[in-house]
């Protein structure tokens, strides 16, 4: 599972990777909105991405201690850093967000 963790300001604003679910870490429920979007299983594989990959990276060692066993760091992120280009540059499919 691909999860933006980004604000809802910047899904608005660049769309979402196309297979990726939009749970912000910056919103109250986070890690129990998480564990639902992988079906309660903490081992399963889950993949983190934000721009530029600081905040998948620092969220990655957190969930680390919260019990999920298979996280896994979009270290370029949505628009680039020195790992790579991003999924925007890459010209990866996106999706637009919409707000519940």
């Amino acid at each position: 599972v691909l999860v933006d963790i980004r604000t809802r300001g910047e899904w608005q604003r660049t769309g979402l990777a196309e297979p990726a679910v939009a749970i912000s870490m910056h919103e109250a429920g986070f890690v129990r909105n998480l564990a639902t979007a992988l079906g309660g299983n903490r081992t399963g594989a889950v993949a983190l991405i934000c721009a530029t990959g600081g905040r998948s990276s620092h969220l990655q060692r957190i969930l680390a201690t919260a019990g999920f066993t298979n996280v896994i760091d979009v270290s370029e992120g949505m628009i680039g850093s020195s790992a790579g280009p991003g999924w925007l540059r890459r010209g990866l499919p996106i999706k637009a967000w919409k707000p519940n």
